[in-house]
């Protein structure tokens, strides 16, 4: 059997404050970070701070996501040099579609495009 990626059980709490952190570093809030989370899969609030201080594991994290915004699929380019469009493995595609939205943000890209509104 194949081994799991180690990122599959990395805790989504152990990764979170990361992307906060990169985001900050470019002027950006921990309120974008979290609009971006909300968006892409429907954790909000209390929901996603529960998710964080139980440090459950990205697999599970995505797998009980209330639910993955329908428009993923206008997620594209490269993340971490891979394209995110072309990622085989459904839950590393969803990982690297969080990856790129943070990247964006980091980036400077308005929130309207990075939700692509």
């Amino acid at each position: 059997m194949d081994k799991k990626p180690r990122v599959f059980t990395m805790s989504f709490g152990s990764v979170y404050p990361l992307y906060v952190q990169k985001a900050e570093k470019k002027g950006r809030t921990k309120e974008e970070v979290d609009e971006i989370i909300t968006w892409l899969t429907g954790y909000s609030g209390e929901r996603l701070a529960h998710v964080i201080d139980a440090k459950i594991d990205f697999e599970t994290f995505f797998a009980q996501a209330p639910r993955m915004n329908p428009n993923v699929g206008l997620i594209t380019g490269v993340v971490c040099g891979v394209r995110v469009e072309d990622v085989a493995d459904p839950l590393m595609q969803k990982i690297r579609y969080l990856d790129k939205l943070i990247d964006e943000l980091a980036r400077g890209k308005k929130m309207t495009s990075i939700l692509r509104r």
